[in-house]
């Protein structure tokens, strides 16, 4: 079994190699030609996006506050947590400069795709909005639209899976709980335990469908992310005088051409964008799967309030972790990774307990995102199929949480990075083929006038 998980890990690395370089054209390519195309207005309209928020418009789907919950329950999490110290861990500080470089073309891209999962979307048999990817690839695409939107779906259902969530929340509890100091049952039969544990409660919400789910995670998520601002920000405030230094140390750390990356600085680069991309999934698809159920009439409204998702989870809560690993010197003890990084920063800076606070926001993270990510897959699978069908997806979505809690981190982060190369090639290029939809809306509402 261990043979059979290191060449899995290897194939999965070689994979990887051959499509970072075409992900990191598009995503930073598409990107910067969009930012030009808008020149960067819709960054300029941040009170807007805010204010635009909690107001509702009477019509069919779910509201635009929902929305950007049920999205930020599957961004801000352990993408931002164990994520960026994954991303530390591999090449140093000065990856937060690229992950931030990233974030900020992200919240161009999300503008541009989340606007389209509103102009150019279907209705469900009772009137609700079925918005996303896959449909404005077939709507707005004549000949190739089709296909591509296939590709995406079929990298979706897997992109989608719970393998991260569910094995960060099970190194977590393995870490800080130590449970086999209570029952000696060893560590395979421990983790099936939280697996099966974790597929339980996700049923019980996914099933429930989109309403359930947004229903759930806009009462849950707010709250953690509040707790962990203040969490992070006391810890910083607590070493005010450690954050000048460690700030020059990640300016300095990314443009070190000796960083400890395979590839040297471009090895560096691919590093901040891949983390950023899993951090915030800008590129990816998948939060114009909630947009697009908006009750947003116009395109451009749903646009800006999306690009909120980047600002929170990888400028604000991504630097609040960084800069706590770099502080606590945690990120230099070896044999350190992931989740259990994260813990062992908190517990340092925060009086010897952090990491059980931090277990806990991981939980309420983690679980808020099984539930939302559930959907995605479910959306995919619809389309592929029939609608209707889309649910039948939970089922597989549901076993995957309980083999994902016993495979190692290294296969984890390989498969979601290769099923998000993939899902970010047809998206990006579809942003950009459509990106005139977007462009005449903005002129329409004299924004580029």
């Amino acid at each position: 079994m261990t043979d059979f998980i290191s060449s899995l890990e290897v194939l999965l690395q070689n994979l990887i190699r051959q499509l970072e370089w075409v992900m990191l054209f598009t995503v930073i390519g598409g990107g910067i030609y969009l930012c030009f195309q808008s020149r960067g207005y819709p960054l300029r309209k941040i009170n807007k996006a805010f204010n635009l928020l909690f107001s509702i418009e009477e019509n069919k789907g779910i509201s635009r506050f929902q929305a950007l919950s049920a999205v930020l329950a599957a961004t801000v999490g352990l993408g931002n947590i164990s994520g960026v110290a994954i991303a530390i861990h591999m090449g140093g500080p000065g990856v937060l400069i690229w992950m931030w470089i990233t974030a900020i073309i992200g919240m161009i891209i999300k503008f541009y795709s989340c606007t389209l999962a509103v102009q150019l979307r279907e209705s469900e048999i009772n009137g609700d909005p079925l918005g996303g990817p896959m449909y404005y690839m077939s709507l707005g695409i004549k000949k190739w639209g089709k296909p591509m939107a296939i590709w995406f779906s079929i990298a979706g259902l897997f992109g989608v899976l719970p393998a991260f969530t569910a094995n960060q929340l099970t190194q977590t509890f393995m870490n800080v709980i130590n449970p086999d100091q209570f029952v000696m049952i060893g560590n395979f039969q421990w983790k099936l335990t939280i697996g099966v544990i974790l597929s339980t409660l996700s049923a019980f919400v996914i099933f429930g469908g989109l309403k359930s789910i947004v229903k759930v995670t806009s009462s849950l998520v707010p709250l953690m992310v509040g707790l962990y601002f203040f969490m992070g920000l006391f810890m910083i405030l607590n070493n005010i005088g450690q954050v000048l230094p460690a700030l020059k140390l990640i300016l300095s750390e990314a443009f070190n051409l000796k960083t400890a990356v395979s590839g040297g600085f471009w090895g560096l680069v691919i590093l901040g964008v891949r983390r950023a991309v899993f951090s915030n999934e800008s590129g990816v698809g998948n939060a114009p799967m909630y947009h697009g159920q908006s009750q947003s009439k116009n395109g451009t409204d749903e646009g800006l309030v999306a690009m909120l998702g980047p600002l929170f989870d990888t400028i604000l809560v991504c630097s609040i972790t960084g800069l706590v690993l770099i502080i606590s010197g945690a990120y230099k003890v070896e044999g350190l990774n992931g989740i259990v990084l994260t813990l062992e920063a908190f517990r340092r800076l925060f009086y010897g307990f952090g990491d059980i606070l931090l277990m806990i926001m991981v939980f309420v993270f983690g679980i808020s995102t099984l539930f939302t990510y559930s959907y995605y897959g479910v959306k995919c699978f619809g389309f592929l199929s029939k609608i209707s069908w889309g649910h039948y997806y939970n089922y597989f979505y549901i076993g995957s949480i309980i083999l994902s809690a016993i495979v190692t981190v290294e296969v984890v982060i390989g498969i979601i990075d290769l099923s998000f190369a993939l899902m970010c090639i047809p998206n990006m290029i579809a942003l950009v083929i459509l990106s005139q939809h977007v462009k005449k809306e903005m002129q329409r509402r004299n924004w580029l006038n």
